[in-house]
């Protein structure tokens, strides 16, 4: 039994084609993404899934507070933040290991794209306001604008989808460029937990490695833009 309750599951659009056996597809999309009002586009970053509350921080399982050892930094920050948490918990990417992207121009290893308090979501606005808060940064924004035509809008993903991470992605295996991951589409105004698949939409690139377990065993430290900068002046 989980102590603490996961991040809800994020259904693809029906155009994402870097689905995998066990993914969902929103074939309504169209008809829910009219219905809101405003609307983000933000950078899926490719990093393990982590959320940071009073009780701990958890990565994919919320059964226990993770012990992964790439998420000890986090676990230092929890230690002076859990008194002010309260029923905040705070939703970000963890990208102190390196997975199938490695990003070239990081200036910090977490990035928030979620608060949840309670039964809501907050909005993106109330995201960054605690994020900053915290000291955290939040994920990038790619576009916040919101085609009435449904091809418009597919289009408009296809385009910012087939572009460098903000963070200049290569791939972590051949060394080469590579696009970004994705993008994550939310509503920009606050939600209830239960709406959560009806408020939030994803892209993934076609043929995006999903790393799996293996990869924890021989894991590599992301280097920071100030570390690469220092190495490169020597």
């Amino acid at each position: 039994m989980s102590i603490s309750r996961k991040y809800g599951r994020t259904y693809h659009y029906p155009f994402s084609p870097g689905t995998t056996s066990d993914d969902r597809i929103n074939q309504a999309y169209w008809e829910q993404v009219q219905a809101i009002k405003n609307i983000v586009h933000t950078e899926k970053l490719d990093g393990e899934n982590t959320c940071i509350s009073k009780i701990g921080v958890f990565a994919r399982s919320h059964a226990t507070p993770t012990r992964h050892p790439w998420a000890n930094h986090l676990k230092e920050k929890w230690n002076w933040l859990k008194r002010d948490l309260g029923d905040l918990e705070i939703f970000g990417e963890n990208l102190y290991a390196i997975h199938s992207i490695e990003y070239q121009k990081l200036e910090q290893h977490f990035f928030v794209f979620g608060v949840r308090h309670k039964e809501q979501w907050l909005s993106w606005e109330e995201t960054k306001f605690y994020a900053n808060l915290m000291d955290f940064p939040t994920v990038p924004v790619i576009s916040d604008s919101k085609p009435t035509q449904e091809k418009e809008y597919k289009n408009e993903i296809l385009t910012l989808t087939n572009k460098s991470s903000k963070f200049e992605s290569i791939d972590a295996n051949s060394k080469a460029p590579c696009t970004m991951e994705g993008i994550v589409t939310r509503n920009s105004n606050e939600y209830a937990v239960a709406d959560f698949a009806q408020n939030v939409f994803k892209y993934v690139r076609k043929d995006h490695v999903i790393t799996d377990e293996h990869w924890t065993r021989k894991w590599k430290r992301a280097a920071l833009l100030s570390e690469r900068s220092t190495s490169c002046g020597k």
